[in-house]
Order: structure tokens, then sequence, then C-alpha cells
């Protein structure tokens, strides 16, 4: 093979190359892995057994379910939420109604740092980039006739994540289902809050006893919930590469292992219900490869470094969003190409549910037209494409295997590196993964400004065209009907049971015990989001990172 390939070269490719030079002198991908121009079998290294096994089967490389789309397509979940309650559980129907089968909840910024409507430091925020829930009556709203138990329900919450599925529970319960029936996924990462995204509140510690709680609650009581999202989506948004991607994501899925492992829990019994989200970039065989690549190295680490005997705790499930950081304001109509392509990648990666985004999320929420084209790009790859007719089309693919063999290389060396610092919470907070993804945003945006990376409708192929395109108007009186909505709430609870059961809550973030049934007691009885959480700041405080 090899000799045939160099005559191959001398005979072919150099008289080509003295008549039509290649575009580059060197064609790599996101992450800067060489795209040869040329693979072969001789790029394949090592055992199809040992590297890419059988869909459904250890290393899980080609999937984590035998049959994969051929028995039911991934979960069409698009992510929603804005202004108020009410209004964003019309958008839920409406979705539903268009052939959605599953929920995924935006909350807004005051929701997501852990404070009431009318507390000062919301003023300006509420219902704006998400949907508004400081009270159990809120999400009896959001929720109202979405059966709990049939639709999956996904938010996309962190520092007060025991809070809001404490409401889910709590509502739940009040449609009359056991806890044992309630599907969903919480994102409850907030190490990758400490690394991209900023919304944390309170210090490493009691947030790590926090997802800890969900684990043993949810692993006990609510078996069929996703306790942790692992979300690499925030870091690529933030500019990662697509091996940073991988590596600081599983990083912090082995912080979460091994946190909830020294708290004496059995790995085999939480590990089943974890779960991770990635982005979707324009790379499109990268990204096939990085979702391989991923899967098969979190089989490993489960296997080797924590002993997990239960073949579904080897298993990396994950949720996927096309990428938002690749949305243009310019041209908006080319994002829904590019959404297609990402997610295209995405299900040829093996995706176990997807968002697409709008193509008008560059310029504001998403209208109920751009939701319902993203929501038919989905639903046009999986019954027109036929892409979802065998599994893992892709295996075998010379180029497809050599990526994923040197994504899964590379993004072992950064875990290697991130263990030797003290593992990813030391990591963090020494600047080292900020630090790395700084540089790799910064290159890539060098890369645009040089016209090295090419943006179709921004740094090549441009018009004058004025924008024309309507776009999602949100009433700015909501924040004055939420504030009344809260006064009204005190008026009318217990507050004396309010005062007694905050008192309960401080006496107990100062103990050990799992924390998950006094919050469902304490949203039941009214205390609001903004209430639990500042009675929790009062013990713990909040978060100051030392890497600045």
């Amino acid at each position: 093979m090899k000799d045939e390939k160099k005559e191959w070269e001398q005979s072919r490719v150099e008289p080509t190359l003295k008549r039509f030079p290649e575009r580059k002198e060197r064609f790599e991908t996101s992450s800067g892995i060489e795209t040869e121009r040329l693979y072969t079998p001789e790029q394949i290294d090592g055992a199809y057994q040992e590297k890419l096994g059988f869909p459904g089967a250890y290393p899980f490389t080609r999937g984590v379910q035998p049959t994969m789309y051929r028995g039911r397509f991934w979960t069409m979940r698009q992510y929603a939420g804005f202004s108020t309650a009410k209004e964003s559980n019309e958008r839920y129907k409406y979705l539903l109604s268009q052939g959605q089968t599953g929920l995924s909840v935006a909350f807004d910024l005051p929701t997501q740092i852990g404070y009431d409507s009318d507390d000062p430091m919301a003023l300006g925020e509420v219902g704006k980039v998400g949907v508004s829930i400081p009270t159990l009556d809120d999400m009896r709203i959001l929720l109202d006739g979405i059966p709990l138990d049939k639709v999956s329900i996904s938010m996309t919450i962190n520092a007060p994540a025991a809070v809001l599925l404490a409401m889910v529970i709590a509502v739940g319960k009040e449609q009359g289902l056991a806890v044992n029936q309630l599907r969903g996924t919480i994102q409850n990462d907030i190490l990758k809050e400490y690394i991209a995204r900023g919304t944390y509140i309170f210090p490493p510690k009691p947030s790590m006893r926090l997802i800890t709680d969900i684990f043993d609650y949810c692993g006990r009581e609510v078996p069929r919930w996703n306790t942790i999202s692992i979300s690499g989506y925030h870091i690529r948004e933030a500019g990662s590469t697509a091996v940073q991607e991988i590596a600081f994501t599983l990083a912090n899925g082995i912080a979460y292992v091994q946190a909830a492992v020294d708290a004496g829990l059995d790995v085999d019994r939480f590990a089943k219900q974890l779960s991770f989200f990635f982005n979707s970039h324009n790379n499109f065989l990268e990204e096939i490869a990085k979702f391989r690549a991923a899967r098969r190295l979190w089989a490993k680490i489960m296997r080797h470094r924590f002993g997990a005997k239960d073949e579904k705790s080897w298993r990396l499930r994950f949720h996927t969003q096309t990428g938002g950081s690749t949305l243009t304001a310019q041209q908006p109509e080319n994002n829904v190409v590019r959404v297609a392509l990402q997610a295209l990648a995405a299900v040829m990666g093996g995706t176990q549910s997807l968002h697409t985004n709008g193509r008008d999320e560059a310029l504001a929420l998403p209208t109920e037209e751009a939701a319902r084209i993203a929501l038919r790009t989905q639903q046009i790859i999986a019954y027109e494409s036929g892409v979802t007719d065998s599994v893992d089309p892709f295996a075998g693919s010379y180029m497809i295997e050599s990526l994923t063999d040197q994504l899964e290389a590379q993004a072992q060396a950064y875990i290697d590196q991130i263990d030797q610092l003290g593992g990813a919470l030391e990591a963090v907070e020494q600047g080292y993964v900020q630090q790395e993804i700084e540089e790799a945003a910064y290159q890539y945006q060098r890369e645009v400004e040089t016209d090295q990376q090419i943006i179709v409708g921004v740094n090549r192929f441009t018009t004058d065209e004025k924008l024309d395109i309507d776009l999602l108007q949100l009433d700015a009186a909501i924040e004055e009907s939420q504030c009344a909505r809260l006064a009204d709430l005190r008026a009318r609870r217990d507050n004396e049971k309010v005062a007694t059961l905050r008192a309960q809550l401080a006496t107990a973030a100062q103990g050990t015990e799992n924390l998950m049934p006094l919050l469902v007691t304490c949203v039941e009885n009214d205390v609001t989001l903004g209430e639990i959480c500042h009675t929790l700041r009062g013990v713990w405080g909040e978060y100051r990172p030392r890497y600045v």
C-alpha cells in the first residue's frame, strides 16, 4: 500500500500540482489536526474489536444502542423559554404540536443565578434571555398541560439546579405522578460555569455537595432522571477547539464521578444517570469523529479508572445543540444551511437528543417561524435523508477513523495534564483551562481577520443588502407583572412556615444531610428561588474566582 501510494503521488499528484496548485499549503481541522490529501487503510491502526466494536457494546465508538435510529429517532428537543411562564408554555405546546418530542427550558438570568424577579440584582433582566421562574406557581404555569411522565423535560440550570428540580418534582406530584415516573435532565454542571459561562453562585465545595446530593436522591427516588448534563457546549462557545471540548468536558465528568465516589456513593448506582451535552460546529467530518472519540474515551475512563462494572455506566449518552457562535447576523438565511450541516453531523455522530438553532438567533431569541424551520430541519434529516437507516454509516472511513484516533489521543493528553495539576477544579482555579480556551479563541479570530478562515457573508461573499427580518419582541412590562405576582404570593402564603423552613435549611446546609427532601418541602410551601439561594449564600458565601 505504501509503495502504491508513493507511485500514485509521483505519477499522478505531482504533475497535477504543477498545473493546478492546491488552495493551501496545509489543510487542517478546527483543532489543528492536519487533513491529509488521501486516507488509506494504513491510517487505521489497531484491531477492529478493540477500537470500534459493535454498536451498543464496549467501547461504544459506534453508538450506545445496538440499533440506534432504526429503533427510534433521537429526541427532538428545541431549547425555548422567554418572558413569562404562560408565554413559554404556549411556545412549548406549539412545538409539541409540530412534532417536537421533548422540552428544553431556557431560564432568564435572574433565575440562573438565584434571584427573584423583584430583587434589585434582577433589574432589567427579567424574562429577557429565558423564562422567569422564581416560584412554584411559575413552574406550575410553565408545565401546565404537559404530562411529565410522557414528555421529558431538560432544564439548562446549574447553580440552583436542585431548587428547579424540586419544583418539577412538586408539580409532578400535583399531577398525581409517582416521583419515579418523572423523566428529564438538569444541566447541573457547575465546573463549566466557572470555566466558560459564569452563572455560578456558591463556592466549589458546597456546589459539589449539591450535585452529589442530587446524584444520591435521584438514584433512590427519581431513577429515570438524568442528574447532570456535563457540558462541552459552552466550552466550545467560549472558543475551544474540538479536542479541548472533549478533554475539558470529560475532565469535568471525572471530577463529578470522583466527588460522588468520595461521598460514599456506588459508581454503578449513579453513573447510569449521567449525561453529556456537546456542541456541533461547522467542520462536518471532525464533528462526527469528535462524538465517536468522546464515547470511546469515556467508556475507558468509567471501566478502568473508576472500576464500574455495569455496562450502562460506561455509556456516554449526550444531547447536542448546533453551534450558536457560528451563526451570523449578516445574511441570517445562511444560518439555515449551517444548522442543517451541524445537525447532520450530530446525527451521524450518534446523538441521543438534538436542538437546532433558529436562523435569527445571532440577532434575538427565535421567532415562532424560525423555531419551526429549525425543527423541520431535524425532521427532514430523520424522515427523508435515509442516513438513519444504518448504524454509524461513517464507520470504516479511513479519514473518520484516523480523526477519531487523533482526537482521542490529543484529548487524553489534555486529561493527563489536568490530572497532573490536581484535577479539573484545581486546573480551573489556576486558570489553566480558561487560558487554553482563550488562546484557541484568539487564534481563530486572527484567522478570520486575516481571511485564513472564511465565513460566508462576513469576510467573503458579502452584500450591502439592508437586513429585513422580523425579530421577536418582548414586552417590557414583564418585570412589573412578575414583581406584582411575587408580592401577591408573599401576602397570602404562610410566612411563619417560610421563616421556619429557611431556618431549617440554614442549619441543614451547615451539616451533611441530603438537602433535596428539604428543598422539595420548601418549594411546596412557597419559599421562593431567591429566598432559598439567599439562605444558602448566608451559610456558604459566593464564589470569587482566583483567576481573572
